[in-house]
């Protein structure tokens, strides 16, 4: 009878847990941070878009850092890149929901993983990505948080992964930190915006979380 009531104890923790996380994560994506920080000059444009499961950032190449965007490949014509971060092992083995699996899920979400930035080259602003200006301060902050999260080599140079891109049209480059179900890919988006002072969430592991902010 006591193996029998510990089994259920067990069984109500593990449903427990993830819906708790689930409220604290819908609480925190619905409080706004930084809603205040107008300043009357912002003069620049930055793109928010998602894939429908994690965000990116996109910046005109006119606005981006150029010692990055030296760095980064990219091919005459492309106008605009996007930038992801995430799970090293989940971007390169679950293009598509048909692949993921548990193991992938279970890694990238709690335990300690490599991380790698996904940067996609665009010719144009696409019509579902949200615009949100910005000034030269809140923009050479996200610059600097962009370009920082870049891994990089003992002469300081971004590392580039071969011929690991979805398309014709993006890489994937070694990243610093580690990703979890606290910080996910939403998550690190979230936390460029809030060190920019652009309104943002107080603490989101979901897309629609910073989307709805706009």
């Amino acid at each position: 009878m006591k193996i029998l009531k510990k089994i259920f104890q067990w069984i109500f923790y593990v449903l427990l847990l993830p819906l708790l996380y689930a409220s604290i994560a819908l609480i925190c994506s619905f409080i706004t941070v930084g809603e205040n920080n107008s300043t009357g000059n912002e003069n620049h444009t930055i793109y928010l878009h998602t894939n429908g499961v994690h965000l990116d950032i996109a910046i005109s190449k006119a606005d981006l850092d150029e010692d990055l965007y030296r760095q980064l490949y990219h091919k005459p014509g492309e106008n605009y890149i996007s930038f992801g971060w995430g799970d090293e092992n989940f971007y390169l083995n679950t293009r598509t929901w048909d692949d993921l699996t548990f193991g992938n899920a279970f890694g990238a979400l709690f335990l300690k993983s490599s991380t790698l930035m996904h940067v996609t080259r665009y010719r144009g602003v696409h019509k579902d990505w949200q615009a949100i200006k910005v000034s030269a301060r809140q923009l050479e902050i996200l610059n600097e948080r962009i370009s920082q999260s870049f891994k990089r080599d003992q002469a300081s140079q971004i590392i580039q992964l071969e011929n690991k891109g979805y398309t014709a049209i993006d890489d994937f480059y070694k990243a610093e930190g580690s990703y979890s179900c606290i910080y996910t890919c939403n998550t690190w988006v979230n936390s460029v915006f809030k060190d920019a002072g652009l309104k943002s969430c107080l603490w989101t592991p979901f897309d629609f979380g910073l989307l709805s902010k706009y």
